[in-house]
């Protein structure tokens, strides 16, 4: 009964189609990197990645019915919570594999941590969209910060450092303190309050 539900939760929140389309993003950017990470240092192209495929599962961030999502007699808290949570796990995990198969050890575009930052982040701001203007429009926000992040000014101060991220190195204070604090304020609005009608 568990596997039907989690079914049926999957297609109504358009997981399949999300899922192809992080793959086919995911694969392109290996195509364009050529196999290495030449050309690509400041992170640039993971972002755009990591931010395409965040956007394409903030769709399924609301039901088919919006009633039946505020009115059903489960727990919705904590579905929300892990459905905010597993979409960040997945949009990275693919992200890792895509770049990971095949490259030689030493030459993949992003690492790790700067790939995990990254959609964290990514994620919370797609839950607070979808907190504030819907599902259907809970890509704007992420949408939004990366086309900021592209053009934005170098990062000299505390504030152009928070303002620009996501394309900080790994490791680095501002970068991985804003992205915590978008996923988890972002998964919290999103849990509590459910998608904006």
């Amino acid at each position: 009964m568990p596997g039907r539900w989690l079914t049926l939760y999957a297609r109504s929140r358009q997981v399949p189609a999300s899922l192809v389309a992080l793959v086919i993003s995911a694969a392109a950017m290996r195509a364009l990197a050529g196999g290495g990470a030449q050309g690509f240092g400041d992170g640039r192209l993971p972002v755009l990645v990591l931010a395409t495929g965040v956007m394409a599962a903030s769709i399924g961030f609301s039901g088919q019915d919006l009633a039946l999502d505020r009115t059903a007699a489960i727990r919705w808290v904590p579905r929300r919570a892990a459905h905010v949570l597993l979409a960040g796990a997945v949009v990275a995990a693919v992200l890792l594999a895509v770049q990971g198969a095949g490259t030689p050890v030493g030459t993949s575009m992003a690492v790790t941590e700067f790939v995990v930052r990254d959609s964290a982040g990514l994620t919370g701001l797609a839950a607070l969209g979808a907190a504030f203007s819907g599902g259907r429009y809970a890509w704007t926000l992420p949408f939004a910060w990366l086309s900021f992040t592209f053009f934005a000014p170098a990062a000299t101060s505390t504030a152009t450092r928070v303002a620009t991220w996501m394309l900080l190195p790994a490791g680095s204070a501002a970068g991985t303190w804003t992205a915590l604090l978008l996923l988890g304020v972002g998964t919290a609005a999103y849990a509590f309050a459910g998608p904006r009608r």
